[in-house]
C-alpha cells in the first residue's frame, strides 16, 4: 500500500511538473508575443553595462574595458530566464570610440542573441564637459525550439522557429568629472520577432524603446588617503503601449574602489548591490540580488547578477 501511494504521488508529481512546463511555455509564448524590446537591458547593474543602453558609451572612460556579466532570474524555476552579457570598448584616437557587445537571452525554449556593433565621437562642450554622439548596428537571432515542449500532434508546434532580425540605434552621452546624462534608442526599426500561421497565429513587433538617464558623484569626504563619495543615479525606459519602468539607485564608494548600494524599479523590484575594484580597480567584481516586488515574486527566489570588469589603461 505504500509502495503504491509513493508511486501515484511520482506520477502526480510528474504530472504536475508537465503541466506546468507547458504553462510556462505558453506563458513565455505569451511573454514573446506582448514584450515589445528587441534588446531589453534591464540589468540590476546597468551603470556596468552602458554599452547595451546607449552605443554613444563607447570609448567614454579613455581606456580599454571588456565586461562578462550573468544574470539568472527567477531563481528556483527549471528552465528560468538566463541573461549572458559580453562587452568591449575602446578609445580609438583622439575622438573617436569603438565597441562591440553580445548579449544571450535564454528562457526554456526561447534563446535571442543579440550581436550590435558600437561608434561614438566625442565634441567638446567646454574644458571638462564632453558630449558623445553615437550609432550602433547589429541585429538578433532568434530561435524558438519546439521539440523541447515534448507536445505532439498539435499544429502550433510542429515547426521550430529560427530567423535574423537586422536593427541600428542612436545614443548621447554627456560627461562631467562629476555626473553624466545619458539619452539614447538601443533599436528603431520595428522587426517582427515572432510569427505563426495556423491553428494559433501569433505576432510580436520589435518597438522603439528610450532611455532617459543620469547620475552625480557627491564627495561626501576627502583625505590624503581616503575618499568617501554617494552615487545617486536614475533611469527611465519608455517603450510604446507599456507602463514606464524607472529605476532610482543610491550607493556609497569607498575609495574608488568598493561600492555598496541598493536599486529601486519602480513597481516591479528591489535591489542590493556590492562591487570591488582589485589591482587599482584594473579588475572589477561586481554582485546583485534583485527581489521582485510583483506578485511574480511569489513564485520564485528572486535574480542574482554577477559582473567582471577589466580596464586597461
Amino acid at each position: 500500500m505504500a509502495s503504491y501511494s509513493s508511486s501515484l504521488l511520482k506520477t502526480t508529481k510528474y504530472k504536475k511538473m508537465k503541466n506546468l512546463k507547458t504553462i510556462f511555455f505558453v506563458l513565455t509564448l505569451s511573454f514573446v508575443v506582448q514584450v515589445n524590446a528587441q534588446q531589453d537591458p534591464h540589468f540590476s547593474l546597468y551603470k556596468y553595462n552602458m554599452n547595451v543602453i546607449t552605443p554613444a558609451y563607447a570609448g567614454t572612460n579613455g581606456s580599454l574595458e571588456a565586461l562578462f556579466a550573468v544574470r539568472s532570474q527567477w531563481v528556483g524555476i527549471d528552465d528560468g530566464p538566463e541573461t549572458f552579457n559580453f562587452n568591449v570598448n575602446s578609445p580609438l584616437g583622439k575622438n573617436v570610440g569603438v565597441g562591440l557587445s553580445v548579449v544571450s537571452d535564454n528562457v526554456f525554449v526561447l534563446s535571442e542573441t543579440h550581436v550590435y556593433a558600437d561608434f561614438s565621437y566625442k565634441i567638446k562642450v567646454a574644458e571638462e564637459l564632453d558630449l558623445y554622439a553615437g550609432v550602433k548596428a547589429g541585429g538578433t537571432f532568434l530561435d524558438v525550439d519546439l521539440d523541447q515542449t515534448g507536445i505532439q500532434d498539435d499544429p502550433l508546434f510542429t515547426e521550430n522557429i529560427s530567423n535574423f532580425n537586422p536593427n541600428v540605434g542612436v545614443g548621447f552621452y554627456l560627461k562631467a568629472p562629476q555626473y553624466y546624462v545619458t539619452l539614447s534608442a538601443p533599436a528603431l526599426l520595428q522587426n517582427d520577432r515572432f510569427e505563426k500561421d495556423g491553428i494559433a497565429p501569433a505576432e510580436a513587433s520589435d518597438d522603439i524603446a528610450l532611455f532617459l538617464g543620469g547620475g552625480y558623484d557627491f564627495v561626501v569626504s576627502r583625505s590624503l588617503d581616503n575618499t568617501f563619495k554617494l552615487r545617486p543615479s536614475i533611469l527611465a525606459r519608455a517603450v510604446s503601449g507599456s507602463p514606464v519602468s524607472v529605476d532610482f539607485s543610491a550607493s556609497g564608494m569607498y575609495n574608488d574602489r568598493i561600492e555598496l548600494g541598493a536599486n529601486y524599479r519602480l513597481d516591479e523590484s528591489v535591489t542590493f548591490f556590492l562591487t570591488f575594484g582589485f589591482i587599482e580597480s584594473v579588475l572589477n567584481f561586481g554582485y546583485a540580488y534583485e527581489y521582485t516586488t510583483s506578485d511574480v515574486g511569489t513564485f520564485n527566489n528572486g535574480t542574482h547578477e554577477i559582473v567582471l570588469k577589466l580596464k586597461l589603461k
